[in-house]
């Protein structure tokens, strides 16, 4: 029996942005700030945490005042955030529960796919790397790197948030992540990236037992948020449709939610299995341009070596 979003209420990161560059430095999909019309839609109130609002997102709100003007209208809510911050998330987190009685759906969306100011190939700028377009620092007694925190560390940290909600009140509920086919490969091209895919993965399987012990869902689905420049030029995308659908099927399907990766590919869905898992069917993971990056890359390494 499929669950009911009707009356719930979620909170959502990432979801400011249209498919253009956004608050985070990626060129963002709009899946997430799709994801939220659609929960909307089914009657679920919405808050949006991100850095900013695009026009799009602006418009969603006003369609969706909130209060709401009639009882049993779904509403929604901004609150500026960036996820890297965990006074920030507290804060988001406190917002959303002043606004509603309660969050039963969290989706941490905010997402980077390998920008330049914090990739692996342009390591933190020092004196003797003073060209680097990296905004992580490299003289920080705590060093991070922006992708990681975005990606991985920030999700957990969101689950932590949701589960200590639910547990303390007794309630259900259902994260669902932001996942990809990096999760199980691998490429020279964005190592940050693909270890945070994979270390994303690897958390939301050890939460499998969350469902049946606790009526807490996990599950993720995939979106390569895509970077417009030479890695991902001609790549066979997803519509926005089908992976909102992905979503719709993670939070609502009763045979979904112990830990689920749905894998959503073109023309093909599947459960991916813990173990032993098949790869994805041919030409599901279409992306022309890595091998001339991944030459080029090597070709400046080899001639230049990695300035750090």
């Amino acid at each position: 029996m499929a669950l009911s979003v009707e009356g719930k209420h979620a909170l959502i990161t990432g979801a400011g942005s249209e498919g253009h560059a956004n608050g985070y430095g990626a060129v963002d999909t709009g899946i997430s700030l799709a994801f939220a019309q659609r929960l909307l839609q089914e009657g679920c109130s919405v808050v949006i945490g991100d850095l900013k609002l695009g026009a799009e997102a602006e418009a969603l709100l006003g369609s969706y005042p909130h209060p709401p003007p009639a009882a049993g209208r779904p509403s929604a809510i901004f609150h500026k955030t960036d996820v890297t911050s965990w006074p920030q998330l507290a804060s988001l987190f406190a917002a959303a529960l002043a606004a509603f009685p309660t969050l039963d759906i969290v989706v941490p969306g905010a997402g980077l796919y390998d920008p330049p100011w914090s990739s692996f190939w342009q390591p933190p700028r020092t004196a003797t790397n003073p060209d680097s377009a990296s905004r992580d620092k490299a003289d920080g007694e705590f060093g991070h790197y922006a992708v990681i925190d975005v990606n991985l560390v920030a999700p957990i940290r969101m689950s932590q948030l949701a589960i200590g909600h639910w547990t303390k009140r007794g309630q259900r509920g259902c994260i669902v992540h932001v996942g990809s086919v990096a999760g199980y490969l691998a490429e020279a091209a964005s190592p940050l990236y693909f270890a945070s895919k994979h270390g994303l993965h690897g958390f939301v399987r050890s939460l499998g037992d969350l469902r049946d012990e606790l009526g807490i869902r996990t599950g993720i689905w995939y979106q390569d948020p895509g970077r417009a420049d030479e890695i991902l030029q001609g790549c066979k995308w997803l519509t926005v449709d089908e992976i909102v659908q992905a979503m719709f099927d993670l939070t609502v399907k009763a045979e979904y939610g112990n830990g689920t990766i749905l894998e959503v590919t073109p023309g093909a869905t599947r459960v991916v299995p813990m173990f032993n898992a098949p790869p994805p069917k041919p030409g599901a993971v279409h992306m022309p341009a890595m091998g001339a990056f991944h030459e080029k890359l090597f070709d400046d390494l080899r001639s230049s070596g990695l300035d750090v």
